[in-house]
Protein backbone atom coordinates (compact mmCIF):
# COMPACT_ATOMS: atom_id res chain seq x y z
CA UNK A 1 0.00 0.00 0.00
CA UNK A 2 1.39 3.39 -0.99
CA UNK A 3 1.99 6.27 1.43
CA UNK A 4 -0.71 8.24 -0.40
CA UNK A 5 -3.35 5.60 0.31
CA UNK A 6 -2.23 5.29 3.94
CA UNK A 7 -2.58 9.04 4.36
CA UNK A 8 -6.08 9.11 2.86
CA UNK A 9 -7.24 6.29 5.11
CA UNK A 10 -6.73 8.53 8.14
CA UNK A 11 -9.75 10.63 7.12
CA UNK A 12 -13.04 8.81 7.85
CA UNK A 13 -16.12 9.23 5.69
CA UNK A 14 -17.77 12.49 6.74
CA UNK A 15 -21.22 12.17 8.28
CA UNK A 16 -24.12 14.22 6.97
CA UNK A 17 -25.76 16.33 9.69
CA UNK A 18 -29.48 15.60 10.05
CA UNK A 19 -32.53 16.79 11.93
CA UNK A 20 -33.11 14.86 15.14
CA UNK A 21 -35.57 11.97 14.56
CA UNK A 22 -38.20 13.10 17.09
CA UNK A 23 -38.17 16.61 15.65
CA UNK A 24 -38.24 15.74 11.95
CA UNK A 25 -40.96 13.10 12.38
CA UNK A 26 -43.41 15.96 12.87
CA UNK A 27 -42.28 18.36 10.15
CA UNK A 28 -41.82 18.25 6.38
CA UNK A 29 -38.43 19.97 6.31
CA UNK A 30 -35.59 18.11 4.60
CA UNK A 31 -33.99 15.51 6.87
CA UNK A 32 -30.28 15.68 5.84
CA UNK A 33 -28.86 19.18 6.23
CA UNK A 34 -25.98 18.96 3.77
CA UNK A 35 -22.21 19.36 3.98
CA UNK A 36 -20.47 22.60 4.82
CA UNK A 37 -17.76 23.69 2.33
CA UNK A 38 -15.08 22.57 4.77
CA UNK A 39 -16.64 19.15 5.28
CA UNK A 40 -17.17 18.70 1.55
CA UNK A 41 -13.53 19.48 0.83
CA UNK A 42 -12.41 17.07 3.55
CA UNK A 43 -14.59 14.30 2.12
CA UNK A 44 -13.47 15.07 -1.44
CA UNK A 45 -9.88 14.66 -0.29
CA UNK A 46 -10.57 10.98 0.39
CA UNK A 47 -10.86 10.30 -3.36
CA UNK A 48 -7.80 8.50 -4.77
CA UNK A 49 -8.27 9.98 -8.27
CA UNK A 50 -7.94 6.55 -9.86
CA UNK A 51 -6.57 6.41 -13.41
CA UNK A 52 -9.29 3.91 -14.28
CA UNK A 53 -12.18 4.97 -12.02
CA UNK A 54 -14.55 2.06 -11.46
CA UNK A 55 -17.07 4.45 -9.90
CA UNK A 56 -17.79 6.00 -13.31
CA UNK A 57 -18.70 2.58 -14.68
CA UNK A 58 -21.28 2.27 -11.91
CA UNK A 59 -23.00 5.52 -12.92
CA UNK A 60 -25.82 5.08 -15.47
CA UNK A 61 -25.09 8.54 -16.96
CA UNK A 62 -21.29 8.20 -16.78
CA UNK A 63 -20.54 11.30 -14.68
CA UNK A 64 -16.83 12.19 -14.45
CA UNK A 65 -16.81 11.48 -10.72
CA UNK A 66 -13.08 11.98 -10.03
CA UNK A 67 -13.25 15.20 -12.04
CA UNK A 68 -16.05 16.90 -10.11
CA UNK A 69 -14.76 15.59 -6.75
CA UNK A 70 -11.26 16.95 -7.43
CA UNK A 71 -12.71 20.41 -8.15
CA UNK A 72 -14.56 20.34 -4.81
CA UNK A 73 -11.33 19.41 -3.04
CA UNK A 74 -9.65 22.41 -4.68
CA UNK A 75 -12.48 24.73 -3.66
CA UNK A 76 -13.67 25.32 -7.22
CA UNK A 77 -17.33 24.66 -6.50
CA UNK A 78 -18.62 26.41 -9.64
CA UNK A 79 -16.24 24.35 -11.76
CA UNK A 80 -17.51 21.24 -10.04
CA UNK A 81 -21.14 21.86 -11.00
CA UNK A 82 -20.13 22.61 -14.59
CA UNK A 83 -18.31 19.29 -14.67
CA UNK A 84 -21.46 17.56 -13.38
CA UNK A 85 -23.60 19.35 -15.95
CA UNK A 86 -21.59 17.71 -18.73
CA UNK A 87 -23.43 14.47 -17.95
CA UNK A 88 -26.45 15.26 -15.78
CA UNK A 89 -29.08 17.99 -15.79
CA UNK A 90 -30.34 17.02 -12.31
CA UNK A 91 -27.36 16.95 -9.91
CA UNK A 92 -29.30 18.27 -6.89
CA UNK A 93 -31.89 15.54 -7.45
CA UNK A 94 -29.43 12.70 -8.04
CA UNK A 95 -27.39 13.71 -5.00
CA UNK A 96 -30.48 13.14 -2.88
CA UNK A 97 -32.39 10.16 -4.19
CA UNK A 98 -30.03 7.99 -6.28
CA UNK A 99 -28.97 4.67 -4.74
CA UNK A 100 -25.24 5.47 -4.80
CA UNK A 101 -24.56 2.67 -2.34
CA UNK A 102 -25.39 0.10 -5.03
CA UNK A 103 -23.98 1.99 -8.01
CA UNK A 104 -21.00 4.38 -8.05
CA UNK A 105 -20.06 4.07 -4.38
CA UNK A 106 -20.31 0.27 -4.55
CA UNK A 107 -17.35 0.29 -6.97
CA UNK A 108 -15.26 2.94 -5.16
CA UNK A 109 -11.72 1.64 -4.55
CA UNK A 110 -11.58 3.38 -1.16
CA UNK A 111 -14.55 1.21 -0.17
CA UNK A 112 -12.44 -1.94 -0.39
CA UNK A 113 -10.60 -1.01 2.83
CA UNK A 114 -12.97 1.47 4.49
CA UNK A 115 -16.19 3.32 3.74
CA UNK A 116 -16.40 4.57 0.13
CA UNK A 117 -16.17 8.23 -0.81
CA UNK A 118 -19.57 9.91 -0.27
CA UNK A 119 -20.10 10.63 -3.97
CA UNK A 120 -23.82 11.35 -3.68
CA UNK A 121 -23.37 13.77 -0.81
CA UNK A 122 -20.65 15.61 -2.72
CA UNK A 123 -22.86 15.86 -5.81
CA UNK A 124 -25.62 17.31 -3.66
CA UNK A 125 -23.19 19.76 -2.09
CA UNK A 126 -21.95 21.08 -5.45
CA UNK A 127 -25.49 21.57 -6.77
CA UNK A 128 -26.77 23.20 -3.57
CA UNK A 129 -23.78 25.53 -3.29
CA UNK A 130 -24.21 26.69 -6.88
CA UNK A 131 -27.95 27.24 -6.47
CA UNK A 132 -27.62 29.31 -3.29
CA UNK A 133 -24.26 31.04 -3.60
CA UNK A 134 -22.69 30.59 -7.01
CA UNK A 135 -22.89 32.57 -10.20
CA UNK A 136 -24.21 29.94 -12.56
CA UNK A 137 -23.00 29.86 -16.16
CA UNK A 138 -25.39 28.17 -18.56
CA UNK A 139 -23.80 25.43 -20.66
CA UNK A 140 -23.08 26.40 -24.26
CA UNK A 141 -25.64 25.40 -26.90
CA UNK A 142 -24.87 24.22 -30.39
CA UNK A 143 -26.24 26.13 -33.40
CA UNK A 144 -29.99 25.70 -34.06
CA UNK A 145 -30.83 22.70 -36.23
CA UNK A 146 -34.40 23.69 -37.05
CA UNK A 147 -35.66 20.33 -35.77
CA UNK A 148 -38.50 20.09 -33.23
CA UNK A 149 -38.72 17.46 -30.48
CA UNK A 150 -41.72 16.76 -28.22
CA UNK A 151 -40.88 15.27 -24.83
CA UNK A 152 -43.94 13.71 -23.16
CA UNK A 153 -43.58 13.60 -19.39
CA UNK A 154 -41.38 15.85 -17.24
CA UNK A 155 -39.97 13.28 -14.83
CA UNK A 156 -36.25 12.44 -14.58
CA UNK A 157 -36.18 10.71 -17.97
CA UNK A 158 -37.99 13.48 -19.84
CA UNK A 159 -35.98 16.25 -18.18
CA UNK A 160 -32.75 14.51 -19.18
CA UNK A 161 -33.83 14.20 -22.82
CA UNK A 162 -34.95 17.85 -22.89
CA UNK A 163 -31.67 19.04 -21.36
CA UNK A 164 -29.50 17.00 -23.71
CA UNK A 165 -31.35 17.90 -26.92
CA UNK A 166 -31.65 21.63 -26.23
CA UNK A 167 -27.86 21.75 -25.88
CA UNK A 168 -27.52 19.96 -29.23
CA UNK A 169 -29.39 22.79 -30.93
CA UNK A 170 -32.85 21.26 -31.29
CA UNK A 171 -36.13 23.00 -30.45
CA UNK A 172 -37.60 21.14 -27.45
CA UNK A 173 -41.12 21.28 -25.98
CA UNK A 174 -41.88 19.45 -22.73
CA UNK A 175 -45.48 18.28 -22.22
CA UNK A 176 -46.64 17.56 -18.65
CA UNK A 177 -50.07 16.21 -17.66
CA UNK A 178 -50.04 17.81 -14.20
CA UNK A 179 -49.94 21.52 -13.39
CA UNK A 180 -46.34 21.24 -12.14
CA UNK A 181 -43.26 19.83 -13.86
CA UNK A 182 -41.06 17.17 -12.30
CA UNK A 183 -43.08 13.97 -12.61
CA UNK A 184 -42.40 11.54 -9.77
CA UNK A 185 -39.96 14.05 -8.24
CA UNK A 186 -42.96 16.31 -7.57
CA UNK A 187 -45.90 13.98 -6.94
CA UNK A 188 -44.12 10.92 -5.58
CA UNK A 189 -41.16 11.91 -3.39
CA UNK A 190 -42.04 13.84 -0.20
CA UNK A 191 -40.78 17.31 0.64
CA UNK A 192 -38.63 16.00 3.50
CA UNK A 193 -36.65 13.92 1.01
CA UNK A 194 -36.83 16.07 -2.10
CA UNK A 195 -37.73 19.75 -1.57
CA UNK A 196 -39.89 20.89 -4.47
CA UNK A 197 -38.06 24.22 -4.78
CA UNK A 198 -34.96 22.25 -5.77
CA UNK A 199 -36.80 20.40 -8.53
CA UNK A 200 -38.21 23.71 -9.78
CA UNK A 201 -34.73 25.24 -9.79
CA UNK A 202 -33.51 22.41 -12.04
CA UNK A 203 -36.48 22.93 -14.39
CA UNK A 204 -35.85 26.69 -14.40
CA UNK A 205 -32.37 26.07 -15.79
CA UNK A 206 -33.83 24.06 -18.67
CA UNK A 207 -36.27 26.88 -19.43
CA UNK A 208 -33.42 29.41 -19.42
CA UNK A 209 -31.71 27.20 -21.98
CA UNK A 210 -34.81 27.47 -24.16
CA UNK A 211 -36.92 24.39 -23.35
CA UNK A 212 -40.64 25.23 -23.73
CA UNK A 213 -42.87 23.79 -20.99
CA UNK A 214 -46.57 23.03 -21.53
CA UNK A 215 -48.42 21.86 -18.39
CA UNK A 216 -51.95 20.42 -18.11
CA UNK A 217 -51.34 18.62 -21.40
CA UNK A 218 -52.52 15.01 -21.23
CA UNK A 219 -50.96 13.44 -24.29
CA UNK A 220 -53.25 10.67 -25.48
CA UNK A 221 -56.24 12.77 -24.50
CA UNK A 222 -55.73 16.47 -25.33
CA UNK A 223 -53.32 15.56 -28.13
CA UNK A 224 -52.21 12.24 -29.57
CA UNK A 225 -48.68 11.32 -30.61
CA UNK A 226 -49.73 11.42 -34.27
CA UNK A 227 -51.21 14.90 -33.78
CA UNK A 228 -47.84 16.06 -32.39
CA UNK A 229 -46.23 14.91 -35.64
CA UNK A 230 -48.98 16.71 -37.61
CA UNK A 231 -48.19 19.87 -35.62
CA UNK A 232 -44.63 19.83 -36.94
CA UNK A 233 -42.63 17.83 -34.43
CA UNK A 234 -39.88 15.72 -35.98
CA UNK A 235 -39.44 13.30 -33.05
CA UNK A 236 -41.29 12.34 -29.88
CA UNK A 237 -39.92 10.94 -26.64
CA UNK A 238 -42.33 9.21 -24.26
CA UNK A 239 -41.25 9.29 -20.61
CA UNK A 240 -44.54 9.20 -18.73
CA UNK A 241 -43.47 6.84 -15.96
CA UNK A 242 -45.52 4.03 -14.45
CA UNK A 243 -48.23 5.68 -12.40
CA UNK A 244 -51.10 3.22 -12.60
CA UNK A 245 -51.93 2.00 -9.07
CA UNK A 246 -51.67 -1.71 -8.30
CA UNK A 247 -53.92 -3.21 -5.61
CA UNK A 248 -53.90 -6.52 -3.75
CA UNK A 249 -57.39 -7.65 -4.80
CA UNK A 250 -58.36 -8.84 -1.34
CA UNK A 251 -61.77 -8.46 0.34
CA UNK A 252 -62.55 -5.01 1.75
CA UNK A 253 -60.05 -3.15 -0.40
CA UNK A 254 -62.74 -0.64 -1.45
CA UNK A 255 -63.43 0.55 2.10
CA UNK A 256 -63.04 4.23 3.00
CA UNK A 257 -59.56 4.90 4.35
CA UNK A 258 -57.65 2.72 1.88
CA UNK A 259 -55.37 4.51 -0.58
CA UNK A 260 -52.93 3.53 -3.26
CA UNK A 261 -49.52 4.98 -2.44
CA UNK A 262 -49.72 6.92 -5.70
CA UNK A 263 -52.87 8.78 -4.63
CA UNK A 264 -51.77 9.21 -1.03
CA UNK A 265 -48.43 10.77 -1.93
CA UNK A 266 -49.86 12.84 -4.79
CA UNK A 267 -52.41 14.41 -2.46
CA UNK A 268 -49.71 15.23 0.05
CA UNK A 269 -46.83 16.19 -2.25
CA UNK A 270 -48.29 17.73 -5.40
CA UNK A 271 -51.54 18.99 -3.90
CA UNK A 272 -49.98 20.06 -0.57
CA UNK A 273 -52.47 18.33 1.74
CA UNK A 274 -49.85 18.58 4.52
CA UNK A 275 -50.22 22.38 4.43
CA UNK A 276 -53.94 22.46 5.31
CA UNK A 277 -55.77 24.87 5.51
CA UNK A 278 -53.48 26.89 3.20
CA UNK A 279 -54.13 24.14 0.63
CA UNK A 280 -57.61 22.65 1.05
CA UNK A 281 -56.77 19.17 -0.26
CA UNK A 282 -58.73 16.38 1.46
CA UNK A 283 -56.77 13.45 2.84
CA UNK A 284 -57.66 10.87 5.49
CA UNK A 285 -55.62 11.46 8.65
CA UNK A 286 -55.20 8.07 10.24
CA UNK A 287 -54.39 7.38 13.89
CA UNK A 288 -53.23 3.78 13.35
CA UNK A 289 -51.73 3.58 9.87
CA UNK A 290 -50.51 0.51 7.99
CA UNK A 291 -48.45 0.66 4.81
CA UNK A 292 -48.29 -2.49 2.71
CA UNK A 293 -44.97 -2.97 0.93
CA UNK A 294 -41.31 -2.28 1.69
CA UNK A 295 -39.89 -0.22 -1.16
CA UNK A 296 -38.83 3.43 -1.10
CA UNK A 297 -42.41 4.49 -1.91
CA UNK A 298 -43.66 2.53 1.10
CA UNK A 299 -41.10 4.26 3.34
CA UNK A 300 -42.14 7.63 1.93
CA UNK A 301 -45.79 6.84 2.65
CA UNK A 302 -45.10 5.68 6.20
CA UNK A 303 -42.96 8.70 7.05
CA UNK A 304 -45.58 11.01 5.52
CA UNK A 305 -48.28 9.46 7.73
CA UNK A 306 -46.18 10.19 10.82
CA UNK A 307 -45.81 13.82 9.78
CA UNK A 308 -49.56 14.08 9.22
CA UNK A 309 -50.09 13.18 12.88
CA UNK A 310 -50.45 9.39 13.07
CA UNK A 311 -49.91 7.88 16.51
CA UNK A 312 -48.56 4.61 15.10
CA UNK A 313 -47.35 3.63 11.64
CA UNK A 314 -46.57 0.05 10.62
CA UNK A 315 -44.83 -1.28 7.53
CA UNK A 316 -46.37 -4.67 6.70
CA UNK A 317 -44.27 -6.82 4.38
CA UNK A 318 -44.64 -10.47 3.46
CA UNK A 319 -40.89 -11.18 3.22
CA UNK A 320 -37.98 -10.64 5.61
CA UNK A 321 -35.70 -7.64 6.10
CA UNK A 322 -33.11 -9.07 3.70
CA UNK A 323 -35.63 -8.91 0.84
CA UNK A 324 -36.82 -5.34 1.51
CA UNK A 325 -36.25 -3.37 -1.74
CA UNK A 326 -36.01 0.08 -0.10
CA UNK A 327 -32.64 1.79 0.31
CA UNK A 328 -30.98 1.00 3.64
CA UNK A 329 -30.88 4.72 4.44
CA UNK A 330 -34.63 5.07 3.95
CA UNK A 331 -35.37 2.08 6.19
CA UNK A 332 -32.97 3.45 8.81
CA UNK A 333 -34.60 6.90 8.75
CA UNK A 334 -38.08 5.39 9.01
CA UNK A 335 -37.18 3.28 12.03
CA UNK A 336 -35.42 6.20 13.70
CA UNK A 337 -38.63 8.19 13.37
CA UNK A 338 -40.75 5.46 14.93
CA UNK A 339 -42.11 3.41 12.03
CA UNK A 340 -42.63 -0.23 13.11
CA UNK A 341 -41.60 -3.08 10.80
CA UNK A 342 -43.99 -6.05 10.73
CA UNK A 343 -42.19 -8.53 8.52
CA UNK A 344 -43.18 -11.98 7.23
CA UNK A 345 -46.77 -10.77 7.47
CA UNK A 346 -49.35 -10.77 4.68
CA UNK A 347 -52.80 -9.06 4.69
CA UNK A 348 -55.72 -11.30 3.71
CA UNK A 349 -58.69 -8.94 4.09
CA UNK A 350 -59.80 -5.54 5.39
CA UNK A 351 -62.59 -5.19 7.93
CA UNK A 352 -64.96 -2.21 7.92
CA UNK A 353 -67.55 -0.67 10.22
CA UNK A 354 -71.23 -0.06 9.40
CA UNK A 355 -70.28 3.23 7.70
CA UNK A 356 -67.93 1.54 5.26
CA UNK A 357 -64.71 2.74 6.90
CA UNK A 358 -61.74 0.46 7.48
CA UNK A 359 -61.19 -0.41 11.14
CA UNK A 360 -58.92 -3.49 10.99
CA UNK A 361 -56.88 -5.73 8.75
CA UNK A 362 -56.71 -9.50 8.97
CA UNK A 363 -53.22 -10.93 8.38
CA UNK A 364 -51.41 -14.25 8.29
CA UNK A 365 -47.78 -14.93 9.22
CA UNK A 366 -45.41 -16.13 6.51
CA UNK A 367 -42.22 -18.14 6.18
CA UNK A 368 -39.71 -18.12 3.32
CA UNK A 369 -39.40 -21.00 0.89
CA UNK A 370 -37.38 -21.40 -2.30
CA UNK A 371 -36.56 -18.37 -4.52
CA UNK A 372 -39.22 -17.31 -7.04
CA UNK A 373 -38.83 -15.66 -10.46
CA UNK A 374 -37.63 -12.41 -8.82
CA UNK A 375 -34.74 -14.24 -7.17
CA UNK A 376 -36.16 -13.62 -3.71
CA UNK A 377 -37.35 -16.43 -1.47
CA UNK A 378 -41.03 -17.13 -1.94
CA UNK A 379 -43.23 -16.28 1.08
CA UNK A 380 -45.45 -19.18 2.21
CA UNK A 381 -48.43 -18.80 4.61
CA UNK A 382 -48.18 -20.51 8.00
CA UNK A 383 -51.48 -22.33 8.67
CA UNK A 384 -53.28 -21.22 11.82
CA UNK A 385 -51.24 -18.01 12.28
CA UNK A 386 -54.03 -15.59 11.38
CA UNK A 387 -54.41 -12.43 13.49
CA UNK A 388 -56.06 -9.01 13.30
CA UNK A 389 -54.32 -5.63 13.23
CA UNK A 390 -56.22 -2.44 14.10
CA UNK A 391 -56.05 0.29 11.45
CA UNK A 392 -58.06 3.30 10.31
CA UNK A 393 -55.85 4.09 7.28
CA UNK A 394 -54.10 1.70 4.91
CA UNK A 395 -51.74 2.69 2.11
CA UNK A 396 -51.05 0.04 -0.53
CA UNK A 397 -47.53 0.31 -1.93
CA UNK A 398 -46.86 -2.91 -3.81
CA UNK A 399 -45.85 -1.41 -7.13
CA UNK A 400 -47.30 0.50 -10.07
CA UNK A 401 -48.33 -0.34 -13.62
CA UNK A 402 -48.30 1.27 -17.04
CA UNK A 403 -51.07 3.76 -17.80
CA UNK A 404 -52.52 2.71 -21.19
CA UNK A 405 -53.62 6.20 -22.28
CA UNK A 406 -50.80 6.82 -24.76
CA UNK A 407 -50.40 3.27 -26.04
CA UNK A 408 -54.16 2.93 -26.61
CA UNK A 409 -54.21 6.06 -28.80
CA UNK A 410 -50.96 5.50 -30.73
CA UNK A 411 -51.14 2.98 -33.59
CA UNK A 412 -47.83 1.21 -34.15
CA UNK A 413 -46.59 1.61 -30.58
CA UNK A 414 -46.05 -1.94 -29.29
CA UNK A 415 -46.21 -3.07 -25.65
CA UNK A 416 -45.38 -6.19 -23.67
CA UNK A 417 -47.99 -8.27 -21.84
CA UNK A 418 -47.85 -5.90 -18.83
CA UNK A 419 -48.56 -2.84 -20.96
CA UNK A 420 -45.05 -1.34 -20.94
CA UNK A 421 -43.77 0.14 -24.20
CA UNK A 422 -41.32 -2.03 -26.12
CA UNK A 423 -38.15 -0.04 -26.84
CA UNK A 424 -34.55 -0.86 -27.69
CA UNK A 425 -32.49 -0.83 -24.48
CA UNK A 426 -29.49 0.82 -26.16
CA UNK A 427 -31.32 3.55 -28.08
CA UNK A 428 -34.86 3.89 -26.71
CA UNK A 429 -36.29 3.40 -30.23
CA UNK A 430 -39.82 2.02 -30.29
CA UNK A 431 -41.45 0.11 -33.16
CA UNK A 432 -43.05 3.37 -34.35
CA UNK A 433 -40.86 5.55 -36.54
CA UNK A 434 -39.87 8.83 -34.90
CA UNK A 435 -40.93 7.73 -31.39
CA UNK A 436 -38.60 6.88 -28.52
CA UNK A 437 -39.47 5.82 -24.97
CA UNK A 438 -37.60 5.31 -21.72
CA UNK A 439 -37.80 5.20 -17.95
CA UNK A 440 -40.51 3.44 -16.00
CA UNK A 441 -42.94 3.25 -18.95
CA UNK A 442 -40.44 0.83 -20.51
CA UNK A 443 -38.82 -0.89 -17.51
CA UNK A 444 -41.52 -0.69 -14.87
CA UNK A 445 -40.84 1.11 -11.59
CA UNK A 446 -37.10 1.70 -11.17
CA UNK A 447 -34.75 4.43 -9.94
CA UNK A 448 -34.38 8.08 -10.90
CA UNK A 449 -30.85 7.60 -12.21
CA UNK A 450 -31.79 4.59 -14.36
CA UNK A 451 -34.57 6.67 -15.93
CA UNK A 452 -32.03 9.42 -16.56
CA UNK A 453 -29.64 6.91 -18.11
CA UNK A 454 -32.38 5.76 -20.49
CA UNK A 455 -33.06 9.38 -21.34
CA UNK A 456 -29.40 9.99 -22.14
CA UNK A 457 -29.26 7.02 -24.53
CA UNK A 458 -32.49 8.08 -26.21
CA UNK A 459 -31.34 11.70 -26.59
CA UNK A 460 -28.20 10.52 -28.38
CA UNK A 461 -30.29 8.32 -30.68
CA UNK A 462 -32.81 11.10 -31.39
CA UNK A 463 -29.96 13.48 -32.25
CA UNK A 464 -28.53 10.91 -34.66
CA UNK A 465 -31.96 10.45 -36.25
CA UNK A 466 -32.48 14.19 -36.69
CA UNK A 467 -29.06 14.70 -38.22
CA UNK A 468 -28.47 11.43 -40.10
CA UNK A 469 -31.72 9.47 -40.28
CA UNK A 470 -33.56 6.46 -38.78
Amino acid sequence: MTEEIKKKEKVPRQKMPEQEPKVRARNFDEVPLGYSPETAQLEAGRCLQCKKPACVEGCPVQIDIPGFVKLIKEGDFSGSILKLWEKTSLPAVCGRVCPQESQCEALCIVGKKEEPVAIGRLERFAADWQRTKGEFQLPKKEAPTGKKVAVVGSGPSGLTVAGDLILKGHDVTLFEAFHKTGGVLIYGIPEFRMPKAIVQAEVDILEKLGVKVVCNAVIGRTLTIDELFADGFDAVYVGVGAGLPVFMNIPGENLIGIYSANEYLTRSNLMKAYRFPEYDTPIVLGRNVVVLGAGNVAMDSARTALRLGAESVKIVYRRSRDEMPARAEEIHHAEEEGVEMHLLTNPTRFIGDDQGRVVAMECIKMELGEPDASGRRRPIPIPGSEFTMETDLAVISIGAGANPLITATTPGLQTNKRGYILADQKTGKTFKRGVWAGGDIVTGSATVILAMGAGRLAANSIHEYLTIGW
